[in-house]
């Protein structure tokens, strides 16, 4: 990732929030709104230094807590207010949330099969991952419309609300959003605007490859 405006059009930073006690427990977040750890706060404070490096023009994000306090550390680095919106939050998952990744496999286990195969399905009741996208990704374009010429977003989000957006604004089909692959802790994606529509340049980016921890949360 280059710093500082290269003049190639809009982009887009994707950037999913710090660490929190139930990621490492692999407990399922969707919209609970958890507080990031020490370790997340750190996290956040570590990837604001790199991102404000970008010179974004805008900051969004989901106004759960986890994702507020990310967005936080960004904002106090570059000086931009944090515009906060309900839309950009995790996906709803019903009876899945506060359950342990073995715990929704051991309980529902043919839903979780069937959302890994990628079929649209109300994880725990809830919302299918079209209906975040939805929400999310009309709210991401709104405030990209509104950048400069060269100009930069970052959005603060969750693991699955970004995958989702991704895979909106990429024009893929809803099955084929999983081979996206998920974000680490403050880590991000970097979509380009392209002759074509948005372009994926960067994903997972921020880190040397770590573990993926509460892919949806």
């Amino acid at each position: 990732m280059t710093s500082g405006k290269g003049g190639s059009g809009r982009r887009i930073v994707l950037w999913r929030h710090g660490q929190t006690s139930w990621n490492l427990e692999r407990r399922f977040q969707g919209s609970t709104d958890i507080e990031l750890t020490e370790t997340g706060v750190a996290q956040a404070r570590r990837a604001a230094r790199l991102l404000a490096a970008l010179r974004p023009d805008a900051i969004v994000a989901s106004d759960l807590r986890r994702a507020a306090a990310t967005a936080a550390e960004l904002s106090a680095l570059t000086g931009l207010a944090v515009a906060h919106d309900s839309a950009l939050r995790e996906t709803y998952a019903g009876e899945w949330q506060g359950l342990t990744h073995d715990e929704i496999t051991a309980r529902y286990g043919e839903q979780y099969a069937a959302w890994k195969r990628g079929e649209p399905v109300r994880r725990g009741g809830g919302e299918l991952e079209t209906e975040v996208a939805d929400r999310a990704a009309p709210v991401v374009l709104e405030h990209a419309e509104k950048l400069p010429v060269d100009g930069t977003l970052v959005v603060v989000s969750h693991g699955g609300t970004i995958r989702t957006t991704i895979g909106r604004l990429l024009e893929l089909e809803a099955r084929h959003w999983e081979s996206l692959g998920g974000l680490s802790n403050c880590c991000w994606s970097v979509l380009g605007e392209g002759a074509r529509g948005w372009r994926l340049l960067e994903h997972n980016a921020g880190t040397l490859p770590e573990p993926v921890l509460g892919d949806d949360d």
